[in-house]
């Protein structure tokens, strides 16, 4: 799960314009466009409105990233709990555990909210939107340019464009080129600070297999370990 916060849901990728339909990570917002009818057909009960909405709730603001895009994780509840795997939660384990409570080694979990343990540093950010913005970052490019003469219009142009969308509203905003840069998108996010450590079971079941079978499925393993997120009362993020 160690992905970059493109690779969020989904995250958002980095795929080849070769790859075939159903082979690996599409982003959420082509999925009514490219994927929809495939993913049905092999079972998806879920609509492409339901996968990705920027005006409803939809599974897009269920998956978020940890630390920046480090690891990946999924929000499980209405309180804000969180599930990643627990190679994702280590270092925060590791730096709570002591001699006297081993964490890494025996577990944790906290009874109460108050037994949540807090984890300076760490963050989880939410995709709030994301938009094709290909014909503006490329208005001004020509097929007669050298690369750097394109590359400094490009990032003029991305320049512009996260200047008028960041606003007031304390979103972050990028513009990443995806598909070998041929397209280029804008992503809107919120990264929120107060990342508490919920539970986490021994590493003798969460890194059971180690990295090699990270990678291999069915897995045979209890790779998760699990944080909350916190805000302030208005909904929005606080230290």
């Amino acid at each position: 799960m160690k992905n970059s916060f493109l690779a969020l849901l989904a995250g958002v990728l980095f795929v080849s314009l070769n790859v075939k339909a159903d082979e690996g990570m599409w982003l959420p917002s082509l999925v009514g466009k490219l994927n929809i009818q495939k993913m049905t057909s092999l079972g998806c009960k879920l609509t492409a409105e339901q996968i990705y909405s920027i005006n409803n709730s939809s599974l897009k603001d269920a998956v978020v990233a940890l630390d920046r895009g480090s690891c990946t994780a999924e929000i499980v509840s209405a309180d804000g709990l969180l599930l990643t795997n627990h190679h994702c939660g280590f270092g925060e384990i590791q730096a709570h555990s002591s001699v006297d409570h081993d964490y890494l080694r025996d577990g944790f979990w906290a009874m109460k909210r108050e037994d949540e343990l807090s984890n300076p540093g760490k963050t989880v950010t939410f995709l709030i939107s994301m938009e094709d913005v290909t014909d503006q970052v490329l208005k001004n490019v020509t097929d007669d340019m050298d690369d750097m003469t394109r590359s400094s219009k490009v990032h003029e142009a991305a320049a512009k464009i996260e200047k008028e969308a960041k606003g007031e509203n304390g979103y972050e905003v990028r513009v990443r080129s995806l598909f070998e840069s041929n397209r280029y998108f804008l992503f809107v996010s919120q990264t929120f600070k107060d990342i508490r450590l919920v539970g986490t079971p021994p590493q003798s079941i969460g890194k059971f297999g180690g990295e090699a079978d990270n990678w291999m499925w069915p897995r045979h393993t209890g790779d998760f370990s699990m944080f909350r997120v916190y805000c302030a009362p208005d909904g929005k993020p606080a230290e």
